[in-house]
């Protein structure tokens, strides 16, 4: 028995995935089978609810999105996706159309869908990188404010130098995480270590 696997994402926060969940819903996707990224670019593969949706993906199984630009933002990740289910014996369906690699039109198709994806995320980020362009050469731009004050950096610093406290302590002691202890702590010595043990360094 075929089960349609249904992916939805937003790149934003402010978006909302309503209409893509009733597009799949509309394709025939039972609600509990629609997996989901909120505030999350196609042109990032680390996502978890596009891993959810793979892992439960079966061989027979087809993976439905309502378009291609939902899946990747890029000719090479839409690619190696689609690969990798043809692989595996699975089916993607772009909408209401089915994907078949077989097909030469098809495949076609498939590359300019990607393409056009790819481009239209290219122009998306443009202004962007011209804006901090514009902003770095008027010296507004300097790099993400600290999240914790220098106060609290120095306090981090002597709570690890205690060799009391491990990495996870401290992240959760001030509430970030601990990528950021790693940097907080980098920043005040460059003899900090940079593992998630104990730090005794002086």
């Amino acid at each position: 028995m075929t089960i349609l696997i249904g992916y939805a994402r937003c790149s934003t926060d402010r978006q909302d995935l309503a209409a893509q969940r009733a597009a799949l819903e509309g394709l025939g996707v039972a609600p509990e089978r629609v997996y989901t990224d909120h505030g999350l670019t196609g042109t990032n593969r680390d996502r978890p609810g596009l891993a959810q949706a793979l892992a439960a993906t079966r061989t027979g199984d087809t993976l439905v999105v309502p378009k291609l630009d939902r899946l990747a933002r890029s000719v090479p990740d839409a690619r190696a996706i689609a690969d990798a289910l043809a692989g595996r014996g699975i089916k993607l369906a772009l909408g209401a159309s089915v994907y078949d690699p077989a097909d030469p039109l098809g495949k076609m198709f498939f590359n300019i869908l990607a393409t056009f994806a790819e481009f239209e995320s290219d122009l998306i980020r443009l202004p962007t990188r011209e804006g901090m362009a514009i902003a770095r050469s008027r010296g507004k731009l300097r790099g993400k404010k600290p999240k914790l004050t220098e106060k609290q950096q120095r306090e981090l610093r002597r709570m690890n130098d205690t060799g009391e406290y491990a990495i996870a302590d401290l992240a959760e002691l001030f509430s970030v995480s601990r990528p950021t202890v790693y940097r907080t702590l980098a920043r005040q010595s460059d003899g900090i270590p940079r593992s998630g043990i104990r730090s005794t360094a002086p």
